[in-house]
């Protein structure tokens, strides 16, 4: 669960006021609005990357707005994919898990999995530097993913590539909605890509968040025409 009451946060001249937003345990909420609404710096005040003026912060069962953002168990992917350009794809999936104490061989296994499903088995020896923009993001989604967090949240990670390239990227997200329990927050500017892949759809505007897709809307009706209800 990922669950924002009364959030408030400021950034220069820029702040959002009395925040509520609820994502539900195991569901994959979309987060839209237009630039400069605030959605980056809400996924920022959920990671612990933005201090918040008040409010709380719940997920899962802890509130946790007054914690290190190492200690708050999110997998995160920015918008421009973060790696480490000297280090191999299977180095930099290890490390969370790593720091964390995992055994080898459990690391080892979690390393495969994932590298599997996320398409990405014939890098893991490769170093960063070099790969496309939809194999950074699959990598970073991997990172993200690999110490089992109960939460995961995504900047915009199709906002750079290509057709063909988010469709392969669609097809990784999609495996991580049928195959984890994560409770997922993607933010995006894409109507299609909201009703493709949300089940709860939020949308932030003026200060607001409201929700205008849930999975029984996304079951009944058709992407096209939640896209277009989305997108008004």
């Amino acid at each position: 669960m990922i669950r924002l009451e009364g959030v408030s946060l400021t950034r220069g001249l820029f702040s959002l006021r009395e925040i509520k937003l609820s994502v539900p345990t195991g569901a994959y909420g979309v987060l839209m609005g237009p630039t400069a609404s605030g959605k980056t710096s809400l996924l920022e005040a959920i990671c612990g990357l933005r201090s918040i003026d008040s409010g709380s912060i719940r997920l899962a069962e802890r509130y946790v707005e007054t914690l290190d953002p190492a200690r708050r168990g999110i997998g995160y992917v920015p918008q421009e994919a973060s790696v480490f350009e000297t280090m191999s794809v299977r180095r930099q999936i290890e490390m969370p898990m790593r720091l964390r104490g995992w055994s080898r061989r459990r690391v080892r296994k979690q390393v495969q999995q994932l590298a599997s499903m996320l398409g990405i088995e014939p890098l893991l020896a490769r170093r960063a530097r070099g790969l496309s923009g939809g194999e950074r993001q699959r990598v970073a989604m991997a990172r993200a993913l690999s110490f089992e967090p109960e939460v995961l949240l995504l900047d915009e990670p199709m906002s750079a590539l290509d057709d063909d390239t988010r469709e392969q990227l669609y097809g990784a997200l999609e495996l991580v909605r049928s195959e984890s329990n994560v409770t997922a927050l993607h933010v995006t500017h894409s109507a299609n890509e909201a009703a493709r892949l949300g089940d709860v759809i939020l949308r932030l505007e003026d200060g607001v968040v409201r929700r205008v897709g849930s999975p029984h809307e996304r079951r009944q009706g058709s992407s096209e025409s939640l896209a277009s209800e989305i997108d008004v």
